[in-house]
């Protein structure tokens, strides 16, 4: 049993394949009845949770209120904002009808034809035009601003080609949406909130982005600015990991969501839309995991340290139980990042060959075995995700209690040195078209290309058609100026860099 659940499939022999055998062993997900949704299992609805509790709590601090609004959008609400229903046109699911009724046949349950709904419903691929027609019934002066909401919910988008946490049909999120008395103050939210993501990435999910903004061509359907957070993970491709909006007034003007201002006069609100997805949860998983599973980050991991009882003679079995259990209550008793340590003791009747590899291809980031040696000796053997599985060292219990929130924490620190050193070892400057062509000509892993662009959205599209890659963001900071240097496409000079690769 033991050998298993040890038993993947090389990230180096076939990634995708490593991938989804990952999510399966580890407990993660798995498909469901309808096609291209999945089931979140517990344990991979428990990383969800931690995730979404502490970034909830990054968005309290910043000052924003969680709301909830409808699943279903009459379709005349979409109609009002041709660019952004452009975008998502063709991953909307429709629905028509309200009833269904038995088949006089005698083949089960039939749409009623008669339960025809006067205006089709459409399942939400995105908030947008549901809110802002809820918010013009909340904004009528400018006292009333800045309303800033976000929403925990689920979203469907008609998705064909689907892969469990990066791209699934339904999928859990969130997303905010603030309204805004004036320009500046809904770009410095868009900003604000671009930061907040990837302060979260780093130092929660210890997932090292890239942080810019997107070209024209790549903007939300209906965005004035589009920011992202690009994560680069072990194939070396791109994951977009999340996004922030300023909207304009685009949205306010389809909508009317019209304010007396402070000189009397109407005016239209500024506003943005940010948001963050489950695919966090598969780029943390290609970031991190390694041939023999999930390798978790400390401050996302459902269970922080697992105790394993080592327990080969019946006689000393309680005697061992009953003193995993009480390190337990100690070690629950501290604290890593203001929460009490998630501690397990592992007493299932299984052998601890089974035990030890459950553990590991979970990813939990610190094991400690137990046995009545430990006992006489008073010192436990630790091991650490973040080293390699057999990897062991044994350590006075006394020490440890005493440090396990520092070595939870250089997990933590080490994941993210790994992940920057991989990541800026795989980012590198190209100043011709040539070096573009053969960098993604193969199938193999290809590196991210900072390059000078100054082409159109149209020649963007066509070179990320032809070349299957796209433009992931103009980086922000020194990653997105140079010296001023030839468009690899047009030839003409410019300061501007942008970067290259493929993605999820």
């Amino acid at each position: 049993m033991a050998k298993e659940l040890k038993n993947f499939t090389k990230r180096s022999d076939n990634y995708s394949q490593w991938y989804n055998e990952l999510v399966a062993k580890a407990d993660l997900a798995e498909q469901s009845a309808v096609r291209g949704c999945m089931v979140i299992k517990p344990y991979g609805y428990a990383i969800w949770e931690k995730m979404q509790r502490q970034l909830d709590d990054m968005f309290k601090a910043t000052g924003h209120q969680n709301a909830y609004f409808p699943l279903l959008i009459p379709k005349s609400f979409l109609s009002r904002e041709a660019d952004h229903v452009e975008g998502f046109a063709k991953e909307c699911a429709v629905v028509t009808h309200y009833r269904l009724k038995n088949d006089p046949e005698g083949n089960g349950v039939v749409v009623d034809p008669a339960a025809r709904l006067e205006e089709e419903l459409i399942i939400r691929p995105t908030s947008e035009t549901i809110i802002w027609n809820t918010y013009k019934n909340w904004i009528h002066s400018y006292r009333d601003l800045p309303i800033l909401v976000n929403q925990w919910a689920n979203v469907f988008r008609w998705e064909m080609r689907t892969r469990m946490f990066l791209r699934t049909a339904e999928f859990l999120w969130q997303e905010g949406h603030t309204a805004h008395e004036t320009r500046e103050e809904a770009i410095e939210e868009t900003l604000t909130m671009h930061k907040v993501y990837e302060e979260f990435q780093r130092d929660v999910l210890a997932i090292p982005t890239i942080p810019g903004e997107k070209t024209e061509a790549e903007r939300f359907p209906g965005a004035e600015q589009t920011y992202t957070v690009e994560a680069m993970v072990q194939d070396r491709k791109a994951i977009q990991a999340g996004t922030s909006h300023f909207l304009g007034q685009n949205f306010s003007k389809s909508q009317n969501i019209c304010f007396a201002g402070r000189d009397n006069t109407q005016q239209f609100a500024w506003t943005s839309s940010w948001g963050v997805s489950t695919r966090m949860i598969g780029a943390l998983i290609m970031m991190h995991s390694d041939d023999d599973g999930l390798v978790c980050p400390p401050r996302v991991a459902p269970q922080q340290i697992v105790i394993i009882p080592v327990t080969p003679k019946e006689e000393s079995r309680q005697a061992v139980l009953d003193h995993c259990e009480e390190l337990a209550r100690t070690l629950r008793a501290k604290t890593f990042h203001g929460q009490p340590l998630r501690v397990l003791v592992d007493k299932r009747d299984l052998g601890g060959g089974a035990k030890k590899w459950e553990w590991v291809k979970k990813g939990v980031p610190v094991r400690l075995e137990i046995g009545p040696r430990d006992l006489e000796k008073g010192s436990v053997c630790l091991q650490r995700r973040d080293r390699p599985a057999n990897e062991k060292s044994f350590v006075p219990e006394t020490e440890l209690i005493d440090t396990a929130a520092d070595i939870l924490q250089s997990i933590q620190d080490a994941l993210l040195q790994r992940a920057i050193s991989f990541r800026d070892s795989h980012i590198r400057p190209a100043s011709t078209l040539r070096e573009l062509e053969e960098n993604f000509s193969g199938e193999g892993d290809a590196d991210w290309l900072q390059v000078p662009w100054d082409g159109s959205p149209e020649e963007e599209e066509a070179l990320a058609k032809r070349l299957r890659i796209s433009i992931r963001c103009i980086p922000l900071g020194e990653l997105g100026q140079g010296e001023p240097a030839p468009c690899i496409l047009t030839g003409r000079m410019t300061t501007r860099r942008v970067l290259w690769a493929r993605s999820y």
